[in-house]
């Protein structure tokens, strides 16, 4: 995904990695340099742990974070996976 560095040197990250990070406006991220890369990393914890269950509905497994978290529509995954190859 392309992002612009602002004239005040502000950078929007897009909104499909803050959705996946479970980002919110004022989250702290953590910013170093590695290998001539900007590196951002959430600062909190993640306290959540995905687990399998299975759908009372269709009886199909389904990955799950609990509840709070992250909801993603079918385009944001879709988008988030178009960056792996």
């Amino acid at each position: 995904m392309k992002t612009t560095v602002s004239t005040k040197g502000q950078v929007v990250l897009p909104r499909p990695i803050r959705t996946r990070l479970g980002l919110r406006p004022g989250d702290e991220l953590e910013a170093k340099v590695e290998d001539g890369k900007i590196v951002l990393a959430p600062r909190r914890k993640r306290s959540r742990k995905a687990h399998i269950l299975t759908d009372p509905v269709t009886g199909m497994p389904v990955l799950t974070a609990g509840t709070g978290a992250p909801k993603l529509t079918a385009r944001e995954v879709d988008e988030i996976l178009s960056d792996f190859p």
